[in-house]
């Protein structure tokens, strides 16, 4: 059954027509160009502000995303070059609007929330933003992980520091893979650390979606504090309000394994299933990057068009409803404030002292691709992970919980997907069967453009590769590069290891 979708989303995109809960958009309406312009208005925004990074080199990285298959001069890098594409930066009040063909849209930089997308008629965000600050004493004087300080001793035996050296040659070898940062954590040691591309140990750096595998840990803390279980139904009130609404059969779990079944258009959608996209023709999954709308009540107003665990979709709706689930269980249940809960249940206890987590408009988290952090801070969560939920003595996650994020999820075929993390099931030799050149039992959060934060029970490792998203095409043999730089470091700390 179809549900009402949210006001405020009505509000912004209602273009022609609005009835049933449904808009009917029209492609040249100006309120669908400003779903095109904001993406680029936001990461400009972040680059400046979060990041603080060259303007041009972060414009020609991170901002101008290319289309390969574009026309020419129909690209973003053509139209920018040709002055159709416009930036205006407003640095008083730290405002980035984009602007094409006469229609434009704005974000502006709101502190510890990062940049924020705008609603045309207003320059001010639906919530009121909050100063972050950590308890944590001064990194550089703190040995890592807890802070920066790394040891002075030289690196174990058993590490081959010149096979770690060849990785890191292996991964920045080609300028155009617009790499930022390589790093390799080995029992629980940095013995590999290296940056390129103008990024340096303290950036926050572009994540995106290695943000949904945050999400999982803030769900996955709030289960170890005794407020929610992996296996209760989703705890939505808009699913309980009828009897008979499929959605309340939908189970944290399901959520977590990207199996919910909501209906929600995104990549590999039929052009049926486009059409029945909010705004048809414009896929759900990317709306949250676009418009300035509660992506937390979009997500849970949309319809089921399949039971819970039956067909597995990477789609933005499930870790967008596991956001809802962590803000209402933190304001209601905990009666904390939101937006610096994370900090305090989580960063400082694992030596996080600032991670931007970017909003919308709302206030809602949105970690699916607006958040930034260090690759030391990635390196922190996978160490999380690799010890099982334990961080100085103290349980953060519940080893059951940390068992259950790296286990196939038993609605994806083939079995890649585990709990808001990928996963690399053993092919018919017995290597990985993502990534040949790294163990089975690596798993991984990962986000566009290769942000990887993998983790390797089996080696006691975690390598994390971070690369600015860039506008025009990667070299073709990019992953080749990186699959062999993982390979080596594999072999650094295991010299049996071994891959075809």
């Amino acid at each position: 059954m179809r549900r009402t979708v949210t006001p405020i989303l009505i509000a912004f995109v209602a273009l022609s027509t609005v009835g049933l809960g449904r808009t009917v958009a029209q492609s040249s309406s100006p309120a669908v160009a400003r779903l095109s312009l904001a993406g680029p208005a936001k990461r400009y925004c972040s680059a400046i502000w979060v990041s603080e990074r060259d303007r041009q080199e972060a414009l020609y990285n991170s901002v101008l995303l290319q289309d390969p298959g574009a026309q020419s001069g129909g690209g973003m890098v053509d139209q920018y070059e040709s002055g159709r594409l416009r930036f205006e930066v407003d640095d008083e009040r730290r405002i980035v609007t984009a602007s094409r063909d006469g229609v434009s849209a704005s974000v502006r930089h709101f502190g510890d929330q990062g940049c924020v997308i705008l609603r045309p008629e207003t320059d001010e965000p639906l919530f009121t933003p909050q100063w972050v600050t950590s308890t944590l004493p001064d990194a550089a004087s703190t040995p890592w992980p807890m802070g920066d300080k790394l040891p002075d001793a030289p690196l174990p035996a058993d590490v081959d520091a010149a096979l770690l050296d060849q990785a890191a040659r292996t991964f920045f070898s080609n300028d155009l893979d617009r790499r930022a940062a390589f790093l390799v954590v080995h029992r629980g040691r940095i013995v590999k650390e290296e940056y390129g591309s103008g990024a340096h140990q303290d950036m926050q750096l572009e994540s995106w979606s290695m943000g949904k595998s945050m999400t999982a840990t803030f769900i996955g803390r709030l289960i170890e504090m005794g407020r929610l279980e992996l296996w209760q139904p989703a705890p939505i009130a808009e699913w309980q309000l009828t009897p008979d609404d499929p959605r309340s059969e939908i189970r944290i779990a399901d959520l977590l394994r990207m199996s919910s079944g909501l209906r929600f258009s995104g990549g590999g959608s039929t052009a049926e299933q486009m059409a029945a996209s909010f705004i048809p023709g414009f896929a759900d999954h990317g709306l949250g990057y676009s418009a300035p709308i509660d992506i937390f009540r979009f997500s849970a107003s949309r319809d089921a068009e399949h039971p819970p665990n039956t067909v597995g979709r990477y789609r933005n709706s499930d870790p967008w409803t596991l956001g809802y689930i962590v803000r209402t269980t933190v304001e209601h249940e905990l009666g904390e404030e939101y937006l610096t809960w994370p900090q305090r249940a989580v960063f400082d206890k694992i030596g996080i002292r600032r991670f931007v987590m970017e909003t919308d408009i709302y206030g809602n988290f949105i970690l699916t691709g607006y958040n930034y952090g260090t690759g030391r801070d990635w390196a922190r969560l996978g160490l999380l992970y690799l010890q099982k939920g334990m961080w100085n003595g103290e349980r953060l996650l519940p080893e059951a919980f940390v068992d259950f994020v790296q286990t196939p999820a038993p609605a994806w075929d083939p079995p890649v997907y585990g709990g808001l993390f990928w996963l690399n099931p053993a092919d018919e030799t017995g290597r990985g069967q993502r990534i040949p050149t790294l163990p089975a039992d690596a798993y991984n959060a990962a986000g566009a453009g290769d942000q990887r934060t993998y983790i390797i029970p089996s080696r006691d490792l975690v390598i994390v590769v971070m690369s600015h998203r860039a506008g025009g095409n990667f070299a073709p043999d990019r992953r080749v590069r990186e699959f062999e730089a993982l390979g080596l470091a594999v072999k650094a700390v295991d010299p049996t290891w071994s891959w075809e």
